[in-house]
């Protein structure tokens, strides 16, 4: 199956009817419905039922449309997921999150395997890696069912699992920097990216198995910049999008996901270099005293794929 196009993946409470009606028209590759976190649990059964209805009656274009669910060990999930399937026939993807072991997604693939005779449609699986546990099981996680999509890092719900400190949802906190001592008896800090570590992980063991990687969201949704900032730093990893709260953010984050024009440049050189190589029996050729061969060649051809995503 072709990957989707997720480079925004809007979050919205599926019992907020003007937040989904603004979500569906929105210019989001992808929205899920959200039934966990940001439904209060005297609203979850009406949130279901509001997320069918959104999903059955309005008009979502060609976007990617996900339901996340409650956690794998929630006594809802069964009838959620039973629902949905049975329900809700353009529904694309589940968004189960806190994944942390096999046995959530057998949990999971015995609920869809139940309801399949009910759905012409398949259904994709996006799981959310948001716990210390889920982070050590995800390279194991990810290779578990042929029903998987996606990982997506729960960058909020880590920080917590975890233990660490501050408040601000993908933000990294200021005291954490290395401190060093210089020459004349000053000391400098240089701030470091505390969930470097956790991306890398989840990116390379969504791509070890084919999957999409999509980054958690920017909780500061008002700053323009900081989303911008964000998104590009998960796109120069090589992350596919971001999760996006507000649909101020869908301009900015999509753009970081787009190559620029000096990438563009950049890989269509590399391109025609190697091109012009092969025709005197080469592969490798020299550009701007830089080596060039067909790993070079791959990298630029993701860029141009990036460009040509819409």
């Amino acid at each position: 199956m072709q990957m989707r196009i997720t480079r925004t993946f809007l979050a919205v409470p599926a019992h907020q009817e003007r937040m989904v009606l603004s979500a569906a028209a929105s210019a989001a590759d992808a929205v899920f419905l959200d039934l966990e976190d940001a439904v209060p649990e005297a609203q979850k059964d009406f949130a279901l039922q509001a997320a069918i209805e959104a999903i059955n009656t309005l008009d979502w274009g060609p976007k990617t449309v996900c339901v996340r669910v409650n956690v794998p060990v929630s006594a809802r999930i069964r009838n959620e997921i039973g629902e949905l399937l049975r329900a809700a026939p353009r529904l694309d993807t589940l968004l189960i999150p806190k994944v942390e072991r096999l046995d959530d997604i057998r949990v999971i693939e015995s609920i869809i395997e139940a309801s399949a005779a009910r759905r012409d449609k398949p259904i994709g699986l996006e799981v959310m890696i948001e716990t210390a546990l889920g982070l050590v099981n995800c390279d194991v996680l990810a290779g578990s069912s042929r029903y998987i999509e996606s990982l997506h890092f729960g960058v909020g719900d880590f920080s917590a699992s975890i233990g660490a400190k501050g408040v601000e949802i993908g933000l990294s906190h200021p005291s954490y920097q290395l401190t060093s001592r210089m020459e004349g008896g000053y000391y400098a800090g240089t701030p470091l990216d505390m969930w470097a570590y956790p991306m890398m992980r989840i990116l390379v063991a969504a791509r070890a198995y084919g999957l999409r990687a999509i980054d958690g969201p920017c909780g500061a949704f008002r700053d323009a910049v900081l989303s911008r900032d964000l998104a590009l730093k998960a796109a120069a990893m090589g992350f596919d999008g971001k999760q996006v709260i507000h649909p101020s953010q869908i301009g900015p984050t999509c753009g970081a996901f787009m190559p620029t024009e000096q990438e563009m440049s950049q890989a269509r050189r590399v391109l025609d270099a190697i091109t012009s190589a092969e025709r005197e029996g080469k592969g490798a050729v020299q550009i701007d005293g830089k080596l060039v061969d067909y790993a070079n060649v791959r990298m630029a051809q993701r860029i141009v794929a990036m460009a040509h995503a819409d």
